[in-house]
């Protein structure tokens, strides 16, 4: 079978992710990595306002905003090398991108293969269970084949 390109650029993010998903990292703690960081090491308000050229005001919206998930990326960044760290962002799917889209598929699937075999049904030309099944993977293998984008039209989920 052809491997496409859009194809291979998906399983090497998805080997990419696995690292993410499979690493043990902690939770950000409530008052937001900023604060904790700062005092560990034990860096005043006030010395971290003026290796960010700002007001010791600043510092502490910053650190309310971290905690309340509002503060934008730049920032955090910004506040980051001023500690010398470095900021990791990444978002971590729950499972893998492949399995997300085999499970969009099958799920678009059984929603047709619903009403169709519903329709039969009332015309009593059902079929079984197994059948509605299999005829159910076909129709997912075929969504996968076409585009992905189509695989997200339509309920909003």
């Amino acid at each position: 079978m052809k491997t496409s390109f859009s194809d291979l650029k998906l399983r090497q993010l998805d080997t990419a992710l696995t690292r993410w998903r499979s690493a043990s990292l902690p939770q950000r703690p409530a008052s937001g990595w900023i604060r904790a960081i700062r005092e560990a090491l034990g860096m005043t308000a006030v010395e971290l306002a003026r290796r960010l050229g700002v007001g010791v005001p600043t510092v502490s919206r910053m650190e309310l905003s971290e905690a309340e998930d509002r503060i934008t990326l730049a920032t955090l960044r910004r506040a980051a090398e001023a500690m010398g760290c470095e900021l990791q962002y990444a978002l971590v799917p729950q499972q893998s991108l492949v399995d997300t889209l085999e499970s969009r598929a099958l799920g678009l699937a059984r929603q047709q293969m619903a009403a169709v075999s519903h329709t039969m049904a009332l015309e009593a030309q059902s079929t079984s269970p197994e059948a509605v099944e299999a005829q159910t993977r076909a129709l997912a293998e075929t969504l996968l084949k076409g585009s992905r984008r189509s695989l997200w039209r339509g309920d909003g989920k």
